[in-house]
């Protein structure tokens, strides 16, 4: 076979298979067996692989994905992608055939004509065909700007490269939905238990997921379906949304099942929708797929165009949402989940139970006072609800199934049940937390993170991912073992994302912190309600870590109120905290805070900056402001004495004109100091 004969069979073969792929998926009238399906694709790889430079831009071998070079690139659409007001009742959807037939200047005697379609629950995109090729597929990202993933759109099966047809448009954008029928959704999450990843929540998650990973060879192995329902931008012109849909059929994609057209007067048509609403309503469980509503169109585009939008909803069409659906259960036991900063959160183990097309087994309870007010107890009949028709709730108990007396009222711990530090709920707060922190296994990723950052102990080269990497391989549970890490650095040397240069910086980010300032040391140990400015209020009072420990008289310090005391009480009186403290301290020497200067021209006045300073970073102007006996605040009010002005000095300069507050700039401040 010679090149010129490899380029004709291979134009052929993308043919044959674009039409069996049509028959099968957009028609769902197969014309091969999968046997005769294979051998094409086989052909199709065998001919490529002897002449890589011919491979077609309608490729059936682009469907396998490939690995990406770089990130998701970013492209504007061409025309704006919408979102839709909501409809709940009857009464929602009479007001919107008012205000249509108001704008159009219409009555309500006049015939109106609409598209009544499935909402699919999916993950909306837009895909631009030249010249009838696809050229390229983006999420909906912010509506204005999405994200590429035309290598991921290309692996769904029956999605076109190449549209059908002799003469397409010059200019094709549509709109659509990509989705998982839930027969597939249950084959991912069986294949993520096997390899032991997290399992997805529901079919849109797992949609969402698939779609926007960088490796489209994982994508194509998740078995996306799709529905497009509507033009973007394009040069082709049609009189209604009914005969795009069927355009779009036409030229080689899945358009939505069940769709309707529905036209009357006023009262017909308010009618004849509820009616459609009511039948796909009956029939939502039965669907492959999950839906959340129905969309209504006006189906002439000439008066879709005249409607426009208002803010980012179009004016012809609405979406009328189900209501949550309910289902009832038994509560078999009630349990506590510890959240990354602490939180207690009570979760109602549940008897399996589908509400809304999904397995709910478990539900929040939110926090104790919810447990309390519904008097929800360990055995009782339960209502569930999925809010939003996502996250499960318990809505209220079913008293009557409730044996006389019933169990005994849930008893809120005191303790963690993770770390077994003492559990306390502030006054005016729902939540109750754990006062373990950076000595909880729950938290610790979450501390540690905030442990290393910048206002912190700033230990450059040690975020998120890598904390948690080395706490995943046991080698962090508590602050001092981060000083411990240049133990293991050929270990972590020889990992991906690692090198010998990499290593290095990171050990010696980390042994330049072995000596830090009092009031950073406290920062970081993430006390609740303890920030920056509390803790080098600490560190001056008190001039010691062990001084600060002991908080003699700490309730009497100005700018430390009860709420501060008694979560420093509660962190520092804590023996897991004590430990902790004691094992850094093993590693770490605390260095005392410059003298504040008592005399100088600043000291005791309340001083602002603002806008971009070029002699002095804003973390020098601050620090170098404060060792000088000054307060520095962040905004500017009565109270302000100075306001130092930078470049570019935005709201606060004007504010401190309108106050009669003195202005600096930064030249007279420095002048000022010295």
């Amino acid at each position: 076979m010679n090149s010129a004969e490899a380029e004709k069979e291979l134009a052929a073969l993308a043919q044959e298979i674009a039409e069996h792929d049509y028959a099968y998926y957009v028609l769902s009238t197969p014309t091969v067996t999968d046997a005769e399906y294979d051998l094409l694709v086989e052909r199709n790889a065998a001919i490529e692989k002897q002449f890589p430079n011919l491979v077609r831009p309608d490729s059936p071998s682009l469907r396998l994905g490939a690995l990406a070079s770089n990130g998701f690139r970013k492209i504007p659409h061409a025309l704006p992608m919408l979102s839709l007001a909501n409809a709940f009742t009857e009464e929602d959807l009479k007001n919107f055939d008012q205000r249509v037939r108001k704008f159009l200047g219409l009555d309500q005697s006049e015939s109106l004509s609409v598209s009544c379609e499935l909402k699919i629950d999916g993950v909306s995109f837009s895909a631009r065909y030249e010249k009838g090729l696809l050229v390229y597929a983006l999420t909906r990202g912010d509506g204005k700007v999405g994200e590429e993933i035309t290598p991921n759109i290309r692996t769904i099966r029956g999605f076109p490269l190449k549209l059908r047809g002799k003469n397409p448009p010059e200019i094709l954008e549509v709109r659509g939905e990509v989705y998982l029928q839930r027969r597939d959704f249950e084959a991912i999450n069986r294949d993520q238990e096997k390899i032991g990843k997290p399992t997805f929540m529901n079919p849109r998650n797992a949609a969402s997921g698939s779609l926007r990973q960088l490796d489209s060879r994982i994508t194509s192995r998740r078995k996306l379906s799709y529905f497009v329902y509507a033009p973007g931008a394009t040069t082709m012109l049609l009189p209604t949304q009914t005969q795009w849909l069927s355009n779009l059929k036409l030229m080689g994609f899945r358009t939505p099942d069940h769709t309707e057209e529905i036209h009357g007067q006023s009262h017909q048509l308010i009618s004849g929708i509820m009616d459609y609403y009511e039948g796909v309503y009956a029939a939502r469980a039965r669907l492959p797929f999950d839906i959340d509503g129905v969309v209504y169109k006006i189906n002439s585009v000439p008066m879709q165009q005249r409607l426009g939008i208002v803010d980012r909803d179009p004016r012809w069409a609405i979406a009328h949402k189900f209501p949550a659906e309910q289902a009832k259960t038994i509560i078999e036991d009630i349990i506590i989940q510890v959240g990354r900063t602490g939180a207690l959160t009570p979760v109602a183990c549940l008897k399996p139970i589908t509400v809304g097309g999904v397995v709910v087994s478990r539900a929040t309870l939110h926090n104790q006072d919810e447990i309390t007010r519904k008097d929800i107890r360990i055995g009782d009949t339960v209502v569930i609800q999925r809010a939003g028709d996502v996250i499960p709730q318990v809505v209220e108990v079913d008293f009557s199934q409730r044996l006389l007396g019933g169990g005994p009222p849930f008893s809120f711990p005191t303790t963690c049940p993770v770390c077994g530090s003492h559990a306390e709920r502030e006054e005016g707060e729902a939540v109750t937390r754990c006062t373990g922190g950076l000595i909880c296994p729950a938290q610790i990723v979450e501390r540690l993170r905030h442990f290393v950052s910048r206002d912190a102990f700033d230990i450059e080269g040690l975020g998120e991912k890598q904390i948690e990497a080395f706490y995943a391989e046991g080698w962090l549970h508590m602050p001092a073992d981060i000083f411990k890490l240049p133990e293991h650095r050929e270990v972590i040397a020889q990992k991906e994302g690692w090198g010998k240069k990499s290593v290095e910086n990171l050990m010696a980010a980390i042994d330049a912190r072995r000596s830090v300032p009092l009031d950073r040391f406290i920062y970081a140990l993430g006390i609740r309600h303890v920030g920056e400015t509390t803790a080098r209020l600490l560190a001056r009072h008190y001039g010691s870590l062990e001084k600060v420990t002991q908080l003699e008289d700490v309730a009497t310090l100005d700018g430390i109120g009860p709420k501060v005391a008694h979560a420093l009480a509660a962190f520092f009186e804590e023996p897991k905290n004590q430990e902790m403290i004691a094992a850094l301290t093993k590693e770490v020497q605390t260095t005392p805070l410059e003298a504040v200067a008592a005399n100088s021209p600043v000291s005791g006045k309340t001083v602002v900056f603002t806008g971009s300073l070029t002699k002095m970073t804003r973390a020098e102007a601050k620090a170098r402001a404060e060792s000088l006996g000054a307060k520095v605040a962040g905004s500017v009010s009565a109270n302000t004495d100075y306001v130092v002005a930078g470049e570019d000095a935005g709201s606060k300069l004007k504010k401190a004109t309108e106050l009669g507050i003195i202005v600096l700039s930064e030249d007279e401040w420095l002048k000022l100091i010295q």
